[in-house]
């Protein structure tokens, strides 16, 4: 079952949206999962805590994750999903974009295994 775990950079209204929106879609934000403790942690330290847990990581970040992901390919490493969000699609301060976006693909996709699964989130 898919599990959404929003990164620092995307607000926590939009888990509070989508808990609104759908009683059923699993989704928290960084500040409320594991009491904050991936809060300020490097990218790849978030990834494995997040697969480790079974929760797919929804970010913005196409800077860094990527690399991570690579390599931990070339590794033979496992996570529990990524879905990217970019800026010209879905802005951050797009709140109720974001949670429309994010509702439309757990509605479709809840049910798919995430593992090492990389989605890129449509308007």
């Amino acid at each position: 079952m898919l599990k959404l775990l929003l990164d620092e950079h995307i607000s926590p209204r939009v888990a509070a949206g989508l808990r609104r929106r759908d009683s059923g879609i699993s989704v928290q934000c960084f500040a409320e999962w594991e009491n904050g403790g991936l809060l300020g942690q490097d990218d790849a330290a978030c990834l494995a805590a997040t697969g480790l847990r079974g929760w797919t990581l929804v970010t913005y970040d196409r800077r860094t994750i990527p690399r991570i992901l690579k390599q931990w390919g070339e590794e033979n490493r496992h996570h529990a999903g990524v879905i990217f969000v970019d800026e010209k699609t879905l802005a951050p301060d797009d709140i109720g974009g974001l949670v429309r976006a994010l509702a439309a693909l757990f509605k479709s996709a809840r049910h798919w295994d995430w593992k090492d699964r990389i989605c890129f989130l449509r308007r």
